[in-house]
């Protein structure tokens, strides 16, 4: 008997395991109930634990026939991760539509997924007999077809972070399924590939002014006869253009959520009752760090001290984000205050004077030393156990985090860890090297990883 091979390209198969994986952090994150228990915790937003479900996916799936035989497989593989009664959740009723839509064997062979691989969008007039099937499996066990939010992002525009992205699902009272960005993206550097791996469907348009604006309003003018389970629309772009499209959304029924950007905070205007909520834009850890070291060197450069007051750390680092220092520092160390914070960073230095209650700040400078060559393991666990003896006595606590040990290494011996284990052929991360050496200690706190000495 003759093996059955599949007609699906590795490009589909990996488009699939793509929404999967998107598919499956959004319920850890909204409905974890719906996983079964032992998968809850496991840690989905892990680049390792997604390559690794969309292999097991791709492996399954090529084995598919026909594209009936692949929705099976793909169900069965679902069943394995998620309790039975999900499938009638909306979460899951959107996700086998939109797989069902990247059916490659319609009358119309420029679908979605080809448009998206392309670089161009392609909009269907009217719903043809493919999105008809995409509704009917929208009605899988409930009987009842699917209500849904719908993002617009003009995202030459106004840019928005994973964080904001849930505070918009939470402003939600339907789940927050399709998600859509307009952009000349040949000129977006690497955003394309950041809003792909978001779970974002990504429309190309020509170079020029408002060309973004123009489809994005066309798109969403038309929105309803391609989501036809549409309740909410967020309308993501900080140009008065878009008032039209909201206003037009709005007398077709449609709660619209205008979405803006004013200095630090994404301002969410709901059309329908005018009011506003708030969320202030918090920057990631790394980019604090970076602003603070900024705004420190400079002030060390205008007063020829080294030294600088925290309070007026505190005054410019709020004239530059419009945000309190210890609003940035509690959001990512719940309980901490910018002092402790300080304090216990290895990249800076405290100093207080007597019958002064000023606080002092200053950059922690590693004396620098030569280039050296490493020529095995051991050289390289010894000059960071070196670094990290040094460290670890201008600080409170006897751990610091491996970042700070990493970017120590590179600013004393001017060339990264990772260059140097790459040399040495190292077969691991630097957070598995560290665990096979015989040097160090590591702990986790949150999600950092900190080391310290035997």
């Amino acid at each position: 008997m003759e093996c059955s091979r599949t007609i699906y390209d590795s490009a589909l198969l990996n488009q699939i395991g793509s929404h999967v994986c998107q598919t499956i952090i959004f319920i850890q994150e909204q409905q974890p109930e719906l996983l079964i228990e032992k998968y809850r915790n496991i840690p989905w937003h892990s680049s390792r634990n997604q390559l690794n479900l969309k292999a097991k996916l791709i492996k399954v799936l090529s084995e598919a026939s026909d594209w009936q035989t692949l929705l099976k497989q793909l169900r069965r593989l679902l069943k394995a991760l998620l309790i039975s009664e999900s499938f009638d959740s909306p979460i899951l009723v959107t996700l086998l539509a939109k797989i069902n839509r990247l059916n490659p064997h319609k009358e119309d062979k420029l679908n979605s997924s080809t448009a998206l691989n392309n670089g161009y969008d392609h909009v269907p007039d009217k719903m043809d007999h493919d999105y008809q099937s995409l509704v009917s499996i929208s009605r899988i066990s409930s009987g009842v077809q699917s209500r849904i939010a719908i993002l617009l992002l003009d995202a030459e525009n106004l840019q928005l972070n994973l964080e904001t992205e849930q505070f918009l699902s939470q402003v939600s009272n339907f789940p927050l399924q399709v998600k859509i960005a307009f952009a000349n993206w040949q000129a977006m550097g690497k955003k394309d590939n950041e809003f792909h791996q978001r779970g974002y469907d990504l429309i190309h348009v020509p170079a020029g002014k408002d060309n973004a604006d123009g489809k994005m309003i066309a798109f969403g003018a038309s929105i309803q006869e391609h989501y036809p389970q549409v309740q909410e629309v967020f309308v993501c772009s900080c140009d008065r253009v878009m008032i039209n499209l909201c206003n037009h959304l709005q007398k077709n029924g449609i709660v619209v959520y205008q979405v803006s950007q004013k200095g630090s905070n994404i301002e969410v205007l709901n059309t329908q009752n005018n009011q506003v909520q708030v969320h202030t834009i918090v920057p990631s850890l790394e980019k604090f760090l970076h602003q603070i070291k900024e705004i420190i060197t400079a002030e060390a450069t205008r007063t020829a001290n080294q030294w600088v007051k925290l309070s007026r750390i505190s005054k410019l680092f709020y004239q530059k984000s419009r945000l309190d220092i210890n609003q940035v520092v509690s959001h990512h160390i719940p309980g901490k205050t910018a002092k402790v914070f300080f304090e216990e960073t290895a990249d800076f230095a405290l100093h207080k004077v007597p019958e002064d209650s000023n606080i002092y700040v200053a950059l922690f400078k590693m004396p620098h030393s030569s280039k050296i060559k490493f020529k095995n393991k051991s050289d390289l666990e010894k000059a960071l156990a070196k670094i990290v003896n040094t460290l670890v006595t201008k600080t409170s606590k006897n751990y610091i985090p491996i970042e700070t040990l990493s970017s120590k290494f590179n600013q004393q011996h001017g060339q990264p860890v990772s260059k140097v284990m790459e040399r040495l052929n190292l077969d691991a991360n630097f957070l598995g090297f560290l665990h096979s050496c015989n040097s160090f200690i590591l702990e986790k706190v949150s999600d950092r990883w900190q080391v310290t000495l035997k």
